[in-house]
């Protein structure tokens, strides 16, 4: 009778725990970019997403090189940060990932303005064109002091 009983609780709190982990929720991180006007191609973290508007899902938080390219408009490349929310740092995310019985969703949207790209004059090249040529005239100051100097002993 009492190893009946024993083996009823061992069971009961087996199935407790099954049940438990059966009903966690999870954490759902989604991020949507979207440009004026749209259709730009986005590249984020140097992998192309789509056109925009675009949507993503991610793991982590963090900084996000993004890259939208257009033609009629210039190119814009920035960093955009996505922070952590107040639910999902190191001391809550172990509950929230895995012992909060409901799914959380963090859902973040971006809008950008795109700048109609500008035909620069031809004078204006030319002269950036004269520029870089006589800085690759220029010789290089020598280097003076042989493996000593290289390592910056001498100078």
């Amino acid at each position: 009778m009492v190893k009946s009983l024993v083996l009823d609780r061992r069971l009961a709190a087996c199935l407790a725990i099954v049940g438990a982990a059966l009903c966690t929720g999870c954490v759902e991180r989604r991020y949507t970019l979207r440009t004026e006007p749209p259709g730009a191609l986005a590249i984020v973290n140097g992998e192309e997403v789509g056109q925009t508007p675009v949507s993503r899902s991610f793991y982590y938080y963090g900084d996000r090189e993004i890259t939208f390219i257009l033609d009629g408009y210039a190119t814009k490349t920035l960093i955009q940060p996505i922070k952590a929310p107040w639910w999902d740092n190191l001391f809550f995310e172990f509950f929230t990932e895995n012992l909060v019985p409901f799914n959380l969703r963090d859902e973040r949207e971006f809008k950008y303005q795109l700048t109609p790209a500008s035909t620069p004059r031809v004078s204006d090249l030319r002269d950036r064109a004269e520029q870089l040529r006589g800085e690759a005239q220029t010789l290089p100051k020598p280097r003076r002091g042989g493996f000593l100097g290289w390592l910056g002993f001498v100078d």
